[in-house]
């Protein structure tokens, strides 16, 4: 069975993150993509627009010496525009360590990610590594 195009879009964006590749990602987002960041951490809020959705990544890999790993584990579409995931993240900040289960919820309109609402297994422990 075919893999659904939602469903490509989504893991090439995964792999994309990956690879560190920001042009890539910035291409298959609209430019009005807005990614939701649970919690009370430094990256925790509201990033809108291709460039701020950019940079929160750019960020991400900052703080944390670029130790993140994502594995992208299932992807699901419902084929009305909407994607869901489940990855493992890993990564190590300020001496602490973090791994955990995560997942996002797309909105695909067209070809285009334009929404991305992100969640976390155990917000506290997110909020815990994340805080300043």
């Amino acid at each position: 069975m075919a893999e659904h195009a939602h469903a490509r879009l989504v893991r090439e964006g995964y792999e994309a993150f990956s690879r560190g590749d920001m042009d890539t990602l910035r291409g298959l987002m609209a430019a009005d993509a807005t990614h939701h960041v649970p919690g009370s951490g430094v990256l925790s809020g509201d990033f809108k627009g291709q460039d701020a959705v950019l940079d929160m990544y750019r960020r991400i890999g900052e703080e944390t010496g670029g130790t993140v790993r994502v594995e992208l584990r299932h992807v699901l579409v419902d084929g009305r525009g909407h994607a869901s995931t489940l990855h493992r993240l890993t990564a190590d900040r300020k001496g602490k360590h973090l791994e955990e289960n995560g997942g996002i919820v797309f909105r695909i309109v067209g070809d285009k990610i334009t929404d991305l609402d992100e969640c976390v297994e155990d917000i506290q422990a997110s909020d815990d590594f994340w805080a300043e």
